[in-house]
């Protein structure tokens, strides 16, 4: 070849981009080393991309992933890769995200890029349970084999923003989750010093393929090739979403509109907010708006719950009445449950039969009567579920016509609509009944209140046997005319506590904390108690509190006081050094049957059903708010009648208390007015 001719061949490789190759590389750089920004190029100028949508969470804007075209969420490397058909040897990928719970063995893509013609990974990023996986193809290396680089540990599902950033250099990997301490991983197979990515392309939270596809939200994917990105981009205050670029609609200001008209983000129109009360939350409501208009709260559907986005924290202002329920007799407990599907209701512990105790449903804002149920002098109900079975079961304190003493469980009937007897129990003079679950096994705990003039016998813990159907007896209990279980879990452990109330001569007796230790419940603490007649554990932030209500003081063997019933009731905190129960208040009661916590907005509140003062069954029951240091402080007076039991319920119209009167068929419905 002449020399003149040698040099138009060189002239011509080098203006059509190719450059000088020494040693296998290109002489030119492929890039001029600017931040390229993978996901804005999936994002038209003026609107959002087929199977995209925009979503705020914790502040932060996002995008989420459509699974049903892969396809639309792509684009060809060559918009990226302006001056040639090369991968940069050295680079970062800045990632930020927000990534859901991964079922186990299931990757989901970041981003791929693929070749036109192969199902192969060139370069690619996807997240596991715990793992973060880099992916590349190196034809030199590994006879055309992909090469995965784990990073161990990395723990993303959490529902919060993470910022990842990942070098690559070589056979040098390393990763940096929120701007901590590099992970770094050496591997045999270095990345490709000339990656081709002519007729690639680049994915968006997938690998061209349905299965795979990011569930969580995107907010930034850079490509920063030939440096280290982490100096560049760990100087911001909030780590977890320091951005080096990100998409005009993510950012924080609308975009500025063409012509006179009110801002508006491109993406709003795509969004879809319900009005009014609860509607459902299924998968075809999944990423759907609704607005609470009565709690003026926003809620967004994940695809079976309504997830808070939100909301106006609610203050209680007063208690009004709002309905007064006429019960077939003297109510000694009631039940307010919900039955999926079907309604809310309540079950009333009625004194006499006929004509028994019943049930009412929550129907155009008020309880109306539902089903009656031959009861025998009930004391309580209690609901619970065993997988989608639902049962309701009363205790009965005295025998029945023939002289049989049982307590009952009532099993609902998805057909007739109504409870049915399901199994009897014998039990003396029980007074109530709780359901719990320990390590996946579903058990029923009764209190034995006596057993003719005897207080000192066993209540009994019954399991459930899913052979046969049944519940039968697991352990016995040692208890003295018990009122109460309750029962609760603190982390690991499960806990029950009995409100024992009176031994035969004294109600100044030790009522018992239980463990669950080696497959039965084991005494854990002994608390002494006057006439305990119920145990309420509740959570304020971290603090576990657990509230007893003391009925009345009686010694046979001391002289009498002055006031049998004026007397404190207590409530103690966890210690976790000591590791048990201590006083933290005294709250005066009279003869205080119950306890029930509950919460408006951020506020937590106490009622105690105080049932006789020594002179009259009327008496104030109190609404005692919490005041941090102060603890429990008296806020609301609520004029009661030999009150029983409370209830805290919710529906979509608002928050109420229910209380039942052991002195008089009616109980009544109160309704908290809030601001």
């Amino acid at each position: 070849m002449s020399a003149p001719l040698l040099l138009w061949v060189i002239l011509l490789h080098w203006a059509t981009g190719g450059g000088f190759v020494l040693g296998g590389r290109t002489w030119q750089h492929c890039t001029d080393l600017r931040p390229l920004d993978i996901l804005s190029e999936v994002v038209p100028a003026d609107r959002l991309a087929r199977g995209m949508r925009v979503f705020q969470v914790q502040g932060v804007r996002g995008f989420q992933l459509a699974a049903s075209r892969p396809h639309a969420l792509g684009f060809p490397a060559s918009r990226l890769f302006i001056h040639c058909d090369r991968f940069p040897e050295e680079f970062s990928i800045i990632v930020t995200l927000r990534v859901l719970s991964v079922p186990a063995k299931r990757n989901e893509y970041v981003f791929t890029l693929m070749a036109e013609e192969s199902p192969s990974v060139l370069v690619g990023l996807c997240y596991a349970p715990d793992k973060l996986h880099f992916l590349f193809w190196s034809q030199e290396r590994t006879g055309g084999w992909q090469t995965r680089v784990t990073f161990p540990n990395v723990s993303l599902s959490d529902n919060q923003w993470h910022t990842l950033i990942l070098a690559v250099s070589g056979q040098s990997f390393s990763l940096t989750v929120d701007c901590s301490i590099p992970k770094d991983v050496v591997v045999e197979t270095p990345f490709p010093a000339s990656l081709s990515v002519k007729r690639a392309s680049f994915y968006l939270g997938n690998r061209r393929r349905r299965k795979g596809v990011f569930t969580g939200l995107l907010r930034q994917l850079v490509l920063l090739p030939g440096a280290d990105a982490t100096p560049r981009i760990c100087t911001a205050m909030n780590f977890k979403v320091a951005t080096l670029s990100v998409p005009a609609v993510l950012q924080d200001l609308p975009l500025k509109p063409a012509s006179n008209e009110v801002l508006k983000y491109p993406y709003e129109t795509d969004t879809k907010v319900t009005l009014g009360s609860r509607p459902p939350c299924t998968k075809q409501e999944k990423a759907q708006f609704w607005f609470n208009t009565s709690q003026r709260g926003l809620y967004l559907c994940n695809g079976s719950a309504w997830i808070s986005m939100l909301e106006v924290k609610q203050r209680l202002d007063y208690v009004e009445e709002y309905q007064n329920l006429v019960t077939n007799s003297e109510t000694m407990g009631v039940e307010v449950f919900t039955i999926p599907k079907v309604g809310l209701f309540a079950a009333t512990a009625n004194r006499y039969t006929p004509p028994g105790s019943a049930i009412y449903k929550w129907t155009d804002g008020k309880f109306v009567p539902y089903q009656n149920i031959p009861t025998y002098q009930a004391q309580s109900w209690k609901y619970f579920t065993i997988g989608k079975k639902i049962f309701l079961a009363v205790a009965n304190f005295e025998q029945n016509d023939r002289g049989q003493e049982f307590s009952v469980i009532y099993k609902w009937s998805r057909k007739k609509k109504k409870f049915i007897t399901y199994q009897r129990i014998t039990t003396h003079s029980a007074r109530d009944w709780e359901a719990f679950v320990i390590e996946g096994e579903a058990f029923l705990a009764v209190v034995n209140h006596r057993e003719g003039n005897n207080h000192n016998i066993d209540s009994v813990i019954y399991r459930w046997n899913p052979r046969t159907g049944l519940f039968e007896t697991n352990q016995t209990i040692p208890t003295s005319g018990a009122y109460d279980w309750e029962f609760f879990t603190i982390g690991p452990y499960s806990f029950l506590a009995v409100a024992n109330t009176f031994n035969g001569t004294s109600t100044k007796i030790y009522s018992h904390i239980y463990i669950w230790l080696s497959g039965s419940f084991q005494l854990f603490q002994s608390i002494l108690t006057f006439g305990a007649a119920d145990w309420e554990v509740f959570h304020i932030g971290d603090r576990v509190f657990l509230a007893v209500a003391n009925s009345h003081s009686y010694d046979s063997g001391m002289p009498a006081p002055s006031n049998f019933y004026a007397i404190n009731s207590s409530i103690y905190e966890l210690n976790i050094t000591a590791q048990m129960f201590v006083k933290f208040q005294d709250l005066l009661t009279y003869s205080a049957l119950d306890w029930e916590f509950f919460s408006v907005g951020d506020d937590s509140f106490l009622v105690v059903a105080n049932s006789f003062d020594g002179f009259t069954f009327s008496v104030n029951s109190i609404i005692y708010r919490w005041q941090g240091y102060e603890g429990f402080v008296a806020a609301h007076h609520l004029p009661t009648v030999g009150c029983r039991d409370w209830e805290a319920f919710h529906t979509a119209e608002g928050s109420y208390l229910l209380y039942s009167s052991a002195k008089e068929p009616l109980s009544k419905v109160l309704k908290l007015k809030t601001t």
